[in-house]
């Protein structure tokens, strides 16, 4: 039984740490048709961001649509968590920088920070594992020789860090 509602929500991550992940993978505007009755950004529209932000992700290790396209291959969303930190605006400026956290020779697992830069603070984080699939047979299959080497890449490229990442799923 937990006893202290804190133990809940993730460290505190510095913004300064998160921009040094480099150039975010998505930036927007939210629009308005994503406000919700309680006058914020829903639930729905940040796990459409990070989606969108994970396309642009994908397309950075080389499995872009045409590939896929041309392997019968894709990727799988096997888990989430997300953490709403501090509510968005429709409006507001956001963008969404990404972290590799491990992998294996077919997972990924990530951490989004979507970043609210009207406010200058943290909106939300998303740790995800992602399995590239062979389309054909509907099942997890190995990265692509280039993908996985660029994913080697950034997951040692995440380690070199000095800050720690709170993530909750067993790494890959």
């Amino acid at each position: 039984m937990m006893q202290n509602g804190d133990c809940m929500r993730p460290p505190a991550i510095a913004l300064e740490n998160i921009l040094q992940l480099g150039p975010p993978l998505l930036r927007m505007e939210i629009p308005e048709s994503y406000r919700d009755s309680n006058g914020h950004m829903n639930v729905r529209w940040y796990v459409a961001i990070f989606d969108d932000a994970s396309d642009v992700l994908h397309e950075q290790m080389g499995l872009t649509p045409e590939f896929h396209k041309a392997h019968g291959s894709g990727t799988f969303d096997l888990e989430h968590h997300i953490h709403y930190l501090k509510e968005s605006l429709p409006g507001e400026r956001v963008a969404v920088y990404v972290r590799y956290i491990a992998a294996s020779a077919k997972r990924l697992q990530y951490v989004m920070f979507l970043v609210n830069e009207s406010r200058g603070e943290l909106s939300a984080t998303l740790e995800c594992i992602n399995a590239f699939a062979d389309l054909r047979v509907r099942k997890t299959a190995p990265w692509p020789d280039a993908a996985a080497r660029k994913i080697a890449e950034e997951v040692a490229a995440g380690e070199r860090l000095q800050w720690p990442v709170h993530v909750y799923a067993e790494h890959c």
